[in-house]
């Protein structure tokens, strides 16, 4: 090393500079001596060398290797309670360099440097020397704050000292007590399980220092009550109420401060003009109090109960939001900025409530109802704040009343009058922010959206020049939000459909105008010109009879704007609203310049432009077709055929529509384009996928034809075609794999739509049906006309024709397919709905007499009640004959088979939704039946009364619900596996019946996810022995049971429990691991904090499973089902990965090592990763219900 110091200054400094340059590339031994050199050169007698040598720290760690690294960190660590305080002082310097440009790459790299700084920091807070113990603190924050969760890759014994130190410091009211309360804070913000242990012992001491007169610790308590509430969301439950009460006490501390006379006469007074806007506390100053920070910390705390806490959610109403409130009034616009986030919290907390249980207004004691008893308070409160010069509280206020409003629509109807002054200074003050006036007019959206046309007529005057003048402003966001609102208002002042008096008439002009100017504007912004479009579609659609001599200015820009590529979406649907206009707006001067551009459309490869298209050309065609020529609509219908495909349903269905209303309007138009449209028709019924709304498209426009008998659609033309396909199957050896199952369905159902389009062709079906029955020797031509006898019962009364009921009964006799025998059932229960007074009472006698035919009769009847619940007067029709069927039904309840049983059970479910007033509490009987078949009959019925829509029932079910849930305490095997399932489906479909049976029931499900050894049993099969698990069914659906928990009850489940027994299906069956495996994913999404917390013990049954090895001798089934098990696994572990930190973990990091090392899964490890959706996204689709 040289004497000279400016050589020693010139060489580092030719040194940091090479270090920076990507090429420069170290071997050992030159990394060995460029570290011993620059750790020698910490201790040189110039300060500037000194200074140069540390900033040389920063590049070299990014240069040198990992046990280098871990030298200049020993050398550090060392000089750090070195004697020499100037040693020291730069050694400290130092070290925060390092731990600043360290690389983050390596889990394994920083869990190392952890422990090497760890320790030796540990013996530095040991010290005497006080400004050795800050300057270590320091360096251990600075450390925490860089890798996270570093102490999760320590030890146990380190982090355990490392607790004990700080539990015995925080004992000790010392001058560095706040560093360590700021410490703990840190730590549990990043390893929150493991502080978890410890937080009994914590929390007495913390609160304690929390009550004492310093404002700089009280922060900091309040900062580590946020850090235990949000990382150690279980161990802190029992301190909750405590912590809430030390926030509301400090969300108010302000001892320098008098609030009182800013409110008083505050009521007394409205928001008329500018001189009424309150001055903010401008005169008002001192440096030296730092109480806003304990109350943005108290604010900050709260937000974290608020969103982590939703089971409070009551008491969070009762008890906080009045506080919130109250401190709206705030003088420091940060604080007053996070009471408002706390309170939007808890408004977001309360909407899932509202979507997730319908009954929530009708209950006592609720979120809701809370919040409506504070709404007075609330919105006297924002008024308030809309008084304050500053832009952002007035923001704060508008993005809370925003979220108030999508929580309860329609609460402020009776505030709008206070509201109205506050709209009206933010968008007239020529001082305001662009993103004040952008916010006031989203809200000012919102609003109008969310309430009642009629709330706002007392304000048009004031609002209208409001929004005109944004409109006209010069800022394209602006421009854009208030043509937003624009559209909403008009439907505001001419509510179409609603009787009215208000006199909308004196703002048309205006409104047309400003509108226009940007609708022929070419210079603006492309939001702008979309917005501007569907502003004037509103205005001509609501406004149109009323424009006068404008009407023939808009509408030749609006064929403009279709021809324009950039404008022709949002065009189109401008148009179709116009069509829509109940005002009937005369369009016939340019519908024949509309028409063609629309056709060209249909061949376009933009998806949403089409299906647009069809939309608009179906609502024209609808209200405007008897304006049409022969000829104007053949480019439309020439572009129609390749539509109608199975490749793209809702396209189909649409067309469909399209040429049902052509056929409607002018069957002439349909004549020419027939032939090439009903080959795809065909080909589209033939589908294995066409169902629901796409089949009734084309049964619709099928009948619509036939009806409108356009020229070759005839009945006999289209009978033909349909029965064409049936034919040629019939005749090959290999029918199923040309016809499919699937077009059975849909060719009976077209067969028996023409046929009723056309009364006098009803025998030539019937006959041809009965005929084909007796003689055909093809099940599948047996089957669809079986099919199509059934379909045709339904429209038309069949009970006339002789013979046809006894043929189908004899289809279900030994010696027919199975296929064909329910075909026959489903036949028969279809035709009594056609005569059910006359047909009903012999199928109800059959099922008496016939018990070999019981199955199947009792299919017939499932057909019947189904069918006969869809509508009050088919209902009313079933009544006479529900004691009767309920009777016959409980005969059949303790039926042996198991098949039967269901069928019944089906049948007594739908039957309850009838009249469930009178015969829920007949089912409830039965639960106490000595039968456990009966039992288990009754309760699988009621899953039947479940739907996902709506129900009479609801309100009876939820009351007694509970009752039939008690079975999964039941003794026999079988109650409790239907109990399991009926709750699953209860669960998924109507969560709201069982939220608040959760408490009770949670128990009883978890008990069925364990494995019960007295379950399982050997069987003997010749020289081998198989294990019988009598259990399984029942765990796998216990288990199907928590997979639904989590989507629609997470808020009521105690995570921690649940992830306790989530862990034993782990290692359960290959079934039940699956659906563990997919809960793992939902739960990385869902609750992640919790997850990370139980990591530890989820890692080894993951690891368990990829690394099976199976024995030699294992058959084909059993590789591709360890396959998939693997596969799940890694899917589960890719989805734990996206969790933040999640690979700080020790077991994650082994583990994934392990993955590495095998080219086997990690082939499949980055298949999955690839394959795998973006988090927040729904990971999985099973359909388990």
């Amino acid at each position: 090393m040289s004497s000279d110091k400016d050589y020693r200054f010139m060489a580092t400094n030719d040194l940091i500079s090479e270090l920076q340059k990507d090429s420069i590339k170290l071997d050992d031994d030159s990394e060995r001596k460029v570290v011993k050199m620059v750790l020698r050169l910490l201790e040189d007698k110039n300060g500037e060398v000194q200074n140069l040598a540390v900033k040389c720290l920063g590049p070299l760690v990014n240069k040198v290797k990992d046990n280098q690294v871990e030298v200049i960190v020993d050398t550090l660590c060392t000089n750090m309670v070195s004697d020499k305080e100037q040693l020291r002082d730069i050694s400290t310097i130092g070290m925060k360099t390092v731990i600043s440009d360290m690389p983050i790459g390596s889990s394994t790299f920083a869990a190392t440097i952890s422990r090497k700084i760890t320790g030796k920091l540990t013996t530095a807070i040991s010290k005497e020397d006080i400004s050795v113990q800050l300057e270590a603190l320091d360096i251990l924050h600075d450390l925490l704050h860089k890798f996270g969760q570093l102490v999760l890759c320590s030890s146990s014994a380190l982090f355990s000292e490392l607790m004990e130190f700080l539990l015995q410091k925080l004992c000790n009211d010392t001058p560095t007590t706040r560093t360590y309360i700021q410490c703990v804070g840190a730590i549990a913000r990043h390893a929150g399980h493991k502080v978890g242990k410890y937080l009994d012992k914590i929390m007495p001491a913390v609160v304690n220092y929390c009550k004492q007169d310093d404002d700089e610790v009280r922060e900091f308590c309040l900062q580590a009550f946020e850090s235990f509430v949000i990382r150690c969301p279980k161990e802190v439950t029992p301190h909750i109420n405590q912590i809430i009460d030390l926030c509301l006490k400090y969300i108010t501390y302000d001892p320098n401060y008098n609030y009182d006379d800013d409110d008083e006469n505050e009521d007394e007074h409205m928001m008329d003009t500018d001189e009424d806007i309150e001055e903010d506390d401008d005169d008002y100053s001192d440096d030296d109090d730092m109480s806003w920070k304990v109350r943005r910390a108290s604010a900050k705390c709260l937000e974290a109960v608020i969103r982590t806490r939703h089971e409070m959610l009551g008491q969070l109403h009762t008890t906080v939001s009045p506080a919130l409130i109250g401190r709206f009034k705030e003088r420091e616009d940060n604080v007053k900025a996070d009471v408002f986030h706390a309170y939007m919290c808890l408004l977001k907390q309360t909407r899932p409530a509202t979507v997730s249980d319908p009954d929530a207004m009708d209950q006592d004691g609720n979120p809701i109802n809370e919040l409506q008893d504070h709404l007075p308070n609330l919105v006297k409160a924002v008024y308030r704040q809309f008084r304050q010069k500053s832009i952002k509280t007035r923001q704060c206020c508008f993005a809370l009343l925003t979220e108030l409003v999508t929580v309860l629509p329609g609460c402020l109807s009776p505030y709008i009058q206070m509201l109205i002054p506050g709209i009206q200074f933010s968008l007239g003050d020529k001082n305001t922010s662009s993103n004040m006036k952008i916010d006031t007019l989203s809200f000012l959206n919102c609003l109008l959206v969310n309430h009642q046309p009629s709330d706002f007529h007392p304000h048009i005057e004031v609002l209208v020049p409001l929004v005109i003048g944004s409109v006209d402003d010069a800022f394209y966001k602006i421009i854009s939000e208030a043509l937003l609102v624009t559209q909403q208002l008009v439907k505001v002042i001419r509510p179409l459909g609603e009787p009215v008096k208000f006199d909308y008439k004196p703002y048309v002009d205006t409104l047309y105008k400003s509108t226009l100017a940007r609708l022929v504007a070419a210079d603006i912004d492309q939001e702008v010109k979309e917005r501007a479009i569907s502003c004037m579609a509103q205005i001509v659609h609501s406004l149109g009879d009323a424009l006068g001599a404008h009407f023939k200015q808009c509408l030749p820009i609006f064929v403009e704007r279709l021809r324009n590529e950039i404008t022709r979406l949002t065009t189109v649907k401008g148009v179709t609203l116009i069509a829509s206009s109940p005002l009937k707006i005369d369009l016939s001067k340019v519908l024949n310049d509309i028409l063609p551009i629309l056709a060209t459309f249909l061949r376009k490869h933009h998806r949403a432009l089409r299906l647009s298209t069809q939309q608009c050309l179906e609502t024209i065609v609808r209200n405007y077709g008897h304006l049409f020529s022969a000829n104007l609509l053949n480019d439309v219908l020439n572009e129609l055929p390749p539509l109608i495909s199975e490749s793209d349903l809702h396209m189909s269905q649409m067309t469909m529509t399209l040429l049902t209303t052509v056929s409607e309007i002018n069957k002439t138009f349909l004549d020419k384009m027939a032939a090439n449209i009903l080959p795809q028709v065909m080909l589209l019924i033939r589908s294995p996928l066409l169902q629901g709304a796409a089949l009734y498209s084309v049964l619709s426009f099928l009948q619509g034809i036939v009806k409108a008998e356009v020229h070759n659609c005839s009945y006999k033309e289209l009978f033909t075609l349909l029965i064409k396909p049936v034919d040629e199957a019939s005749e090959k050896a290999r029918a199923p794999t040309i016809l499919h199952k699937q077009a059975h369905q849909s060719i009976s159902k077209a067969v028996a739509a023409i046929t009723a389009a056309s009364p006098k062709n009803i025998s030539h079906t019937v006959d041809y049906c009965i005929a084909e029955i007796k003689s055909s020797k093809s099940d599948i031509k047996k089957l669809i006309v079986l099919l199509s006898l059934g379909e045709l019962g339904r429209l038309i009364d069949l009970s006339g024709v002789k013979g046809v009921q006894d043929l189908i009964l004899e289809c279900f006799s030994i010696g027919h397919s199975d296929d064909i025998k329910t075909a026959a059932a489903y036949s028969l229960g279809s035709m009594c709905v056609g005569n059910l007074p006359k047909l009903l009472p012999g199928v109800i006698e059959l099922i008496e007499k016939q018990p070999k035919r019981q199955y199947l009769l009792l299919h017939s009847l499932k057909e019947i009640i189904s069918f006969q619940s869809v509508n009050p007067e088919a209902v009313d029709a079933l009544r006479p004959f529900v004691k009767s069927i309920w009777q016959m039904l409980m005969n059949h309840a303790e039926c042996e088979e198991e098949g039967t049983r269901n069928v019944v059970a089906e049948c007594l479910g739908k039957l309850t939704l009838i009249d469930p007033l009178n015969l829920l509490p007949e089912l409830e009987k039965y639960l106490k039946s000595s039968s456990g078949l009966v039992r288990a009959t009754v309760v699988t019925a009621i899953k039947f009364t479940i739907t996902d829509h709506a129900q009479k029932i609801d309100g009876l079910l939820k009351k007694s619900i509970g009752a039939f849930l008690n079975s999964l305490c039941d003794k026999d095997l079988n109650v409790r596996r239907v109990a399991l399932v009926t709750f699953n489906s209860a669960a998924h479909n109507k969560p709201a019946l069982i939220r608040d049976l959760l408490p009770k029931v949670l128990s009883s499900l978890y008990d069925e996810t364990v494995v019960k050894k007295e379950l399982i049993r050997e069987v003997e099969m010749g020289p081998f022995k198989h294990t019988v698990d009598d259990g399984l069914d029942v765990r796998k659906a216990a288990f199907e049971c928590m997979y639904t928990l989590l989507d629609s009850c997470l808020d009521r489940l105690d995570i921690f429990e649940f992830l306790k027994h989530l862990e034993d299906g782990l290692n359960d069956h290959y079934d039940i691991k699956m659906l563990s495996y997919l809960m793992l994913v939902r739960l990385s999404v869902l609750s992640p904090s919790a997850l990370l917390q139980h990591l530890d013990r989820i890692i080894e049954p993951l690891k368990s499973t990829c690394t099976l090895k199976l024995k030699q001798n294992a058959v084909k089934q059993e590789h591709e089902k360890q396959d998939e098990l693997r596969r799940s696994a890694l899917r589960a572990v890719a989805a734990i990965l996206k969790i933040p930190d999640a690979d700080k973990s020790q077991q994650m990091t082994e583990f994934m090592n392990q993955i590495k090392a095998s080219t086997e899964l990690l082939q499949m490890f980055e298949f999955v990763q690839k394959d795998s959706t973006p988090p927040g996204q729904d990971h999985t689709s099973m359909d388990i219900y």
